[in-house]
């Protein structure tokens, strides 16, 4: 389908936020939570509409609303990396990391969605295969669940075809061994099993644990110390047990952090957040950079918007399945799609990311609405 930058213009940007209740209480090693909030954008052009999301404070739509406002609006759709750097420039002042960095990122998937929509494509075959699947790891764990939530879940995912479980811990180290040991029990001895700390150890305590849970085989170890914390992290990773991935970098806003991150030598596997890293635009950017340094990535949370993105990088190991965003997305998108066999498969058939928001089931949860 051929169609001219100059024939088509972005008429409106719409965003609104979307309180929703946990469905049990959730935390890990450094924070405690009851509800999420959903950032969605919506940008229209030529009768088309693409979204895209992100979950943060209720600040982000805030931010979101004015960069569509200032940096969207009869801009053609098609020239991406022209409204990227638009918004880019007019954050500068603000920062473009945080709150700004999450706005971007949910404006620029909006654009690439509602770019293949035009096209009259899904945002996979717009940005190119390089596979039709994706594998995914089930991750939730939190460490306020009971002994027999935690295995209760892990089971589950494990006997639903997923080969790779997350759990939380730090919030009680001295539980946490045993824990483990439950979860291991869980899944069986075929599954492989991440734990995630979420920077709640310093490099000392994150290697001596390390060493306690070896017996259990786990092979990822995701933020064992903050992940500001680039010489912490490499003290860990020389030092955890070989079998022992250490992964870091869903906190990254952009591509010079991650490049900090891998001249430092600190994680075996980098994790990009197209939620947080501007987008797509900013995904594509620091897997570039990862493969430049030869590390495998891999993606943290909002499944359904990862999948896409995911088919499309060689280098992507997998996709986090994460509690808290499928059962979001299960509840407010059609098109949501789950894991079959552990894998994430994007329909191609359906336009953009495939996705149509319920917004009648979402009212009850919105808290802004940008008119």
């Amino acid at each position: 389908m051929r169609i001219e930058p100059s024939s088509t213009s972005i008429e409106s940007v719409e965003v609104s936020a979307y309180t929703i209740p946990t469905d049990a209480p959730e935390g890990d090693g450094t924070l405690m939570w009851d509800s999420t909030t959903l950032i969605l954008c919506e940008v229209s052009a030529s009768g088309r509409t693409g979204l895209g999301y992100s979950y943060g404070a209720a600040a982000t739509a805030h931010a979101a609303h004015h960069l569509g406002s200032k940096c969207l609006h009869n801009r053609s759709p098609l020239d991406i990396p022209l409204l990227h750097a638009s918004m880019l420039q007019q954050a500068r002042n603000d920062g473009s990391s945080g709150i700004a960095s999450m706005a971007i990122s949910a404006l620029d998937i909006a654009l690439w969605d509602l770019k293949a929509k035009l096209f009259d494509c899904s945002v996979l075959d717009l940005l190119g295969a390089a596979r039709a699947s994706v594998p995914a790891y089930g991750s939730g764990g939190f460490t306020t669940y009971t002994n027999q939530q935690l295995a209760a879940q892990m089971s589950g995912w494990a006997a639903s075809g997923l080969k790779r479980v997350k759990m939380k811990i730090g919030q009680h180290p001295e539980d946490d061994p045993q824990r483990v040991r439950v979860a291991r029990e869980a899944i069986g001895p075929e599954v492989e099993l991440f734990v995630d700390a979420n920077g709640a150890f310093n490099a000392r305590e994150a290697i001596a644990f390390a060493d306690k849970v070896d017996q259990f085989r786990v092979t990822w170890f995701e933020e064992p110390v903050s992940s500001d914390n680039l010489n912490g992290l490499r003290r860990v990773r020389d030092r955890a047990p070989a079998a022992m991935e250490i992964a870091a970098g869903e906190y990254g806003y952009d591509s010079l952090y991650f490049r900090r991150m891998l001249e430092a030598e600190a994680v075996d596997v980098l994790q990009l957040d197209a939620t947080r890293c501007k987008g797509f635009t900013g995904f594509l950017e620091g897997a570039a950079i990862a493969a430049s340094f030869g590390c495998p990535t891999s993606a943290h949370c909002a499944p359904s918007l990862h999948m896409h993105i995911c088919c499309a990088i060689p280098g992507v190991r997998h996709v986090e399945y994460f509690h808290d965003h499928a059962r979001i997305e299960q509840m407010l998108f059609d098109g949501f799609i789950a894991p079959e066999q552990g894998d994430l498969k994007p329909d191609r058939s359906r336009p953009g990311l495939g996705l149509e928001f319920k917004r009648k089931d979402a009212e009850r949860y919105l808290t802004w609405r940008s008119k």
